[in-house]
């Protein structure tokens, strides 16, 4: 990792109390930090390490009461976007290209910066490969500091062998969990899932940044909406276990299709 300016550097603060260790997913603790639009808002579960996002308006109301209950979340601040916007200008001096450092200063002027840059990029594919490793690695600096502050230490997260499936997550349950059905229709259901996801990639191939923008954002819809729904039902069940009432969760077909 290239050493990072002092305005790159967060002032980290003191640790409250001892270390915890904590499996942090960092692609995912990555695209919270670099996500600060307002209505955005993402937490980090101190077990499993994984990253859930809530957005207003799409997720249930009370959401973040029930997460502010919830001990095991830890609001993620992600970096600002005067932060964000330095990076951009310390980046410009670095292209070789002399043409794309023209446009690259013309396209941070003034309202829509952020969207203008990364579309310039989009023709200079090495350079574009640079700025994304120019960004990550500052990311990476605010993120360690912040779990620094946080007296988080974070640790590899578990693999698991290949065909076998993980355990069942605390925040948001994977597709095993949820699916209850024989072998032979979680096979085809599988390998239905990597036919769409390879076509997915293929149509992705073709499409300008503008229709990338709008996959992306809308696949961000359906994992907040999902998200929300498997946190909904996990806060459900802790509290009717807490009041020891607790009743077996529905079948998995019917929550499924819910």
């Amino acid at each position: 990792m290239s050493s990072s300016t002092p305005g790159d550097r967060p002032e980290p603060a003191p640790a409250p109390g001892p270390t915890r260790e904590v499996p942090v997913d960092w692609e995912a603790l990555e695209d919270a930090f670099e996500n600060n639009a307002p209505e955005v808002h993402s937490y980090l579960h101190l077990t499993t390490g994984e990253v859930l996002r809530v957005v207003d308006g799409v997720a249930d109301p009370q959401m973040h009461v029930r997460i502010a209950s919830d001990g095991n979340y830890l609001r993620i601040d992600p970096v600002s976007s005067r932060e964000q916007y330095r990076w951009m200008e310390r980046f410009i001096p670095l292209a070789e290209d002399t043409d794309l450092r023209d446009k690259l200063t013309q396209a941070i002027d003034g309202k829509g910066a952020f969207r203008r840059f990364k579309d310039v990029l989009m023709s200079f594919g090495d350079e574009r490969e640079k700025w994304f490793t120019f960004r990550s690695e500052r990311l990476r600096t605010f993120m360690e500091a912040w779990l620094g502050a946080h007296a988080i230490k974070a640790i590899a997260r578990p693999t698991w062998d290949e065909g076998a499936a993980p355990p069942d997550s605390e925040s948001v349950p994977s597709e095993a969990a949820l699916d209850d059905a024989p072998k032979s229709q979680s096979g085809r259901r599988s390998r239905n899932a990597e036919t769409l996801r390879q076509h997915l990639k293929e149509l992705a191939e073709l499409l300008g940044p503008r229709d990338l923008d709008t996959i992306v954002s809308f696949g961000e819809f359906l994992k907040a909406r999902r998200a929300a729904r498997g946190f909904a039902h996990h806060h459900e069940h802790m509290m009717q276990e807490r009041a020891g009432s607790v009743t077996p969760p529905p079948p998995a077909e019917e929550e499924a299709t819910s």
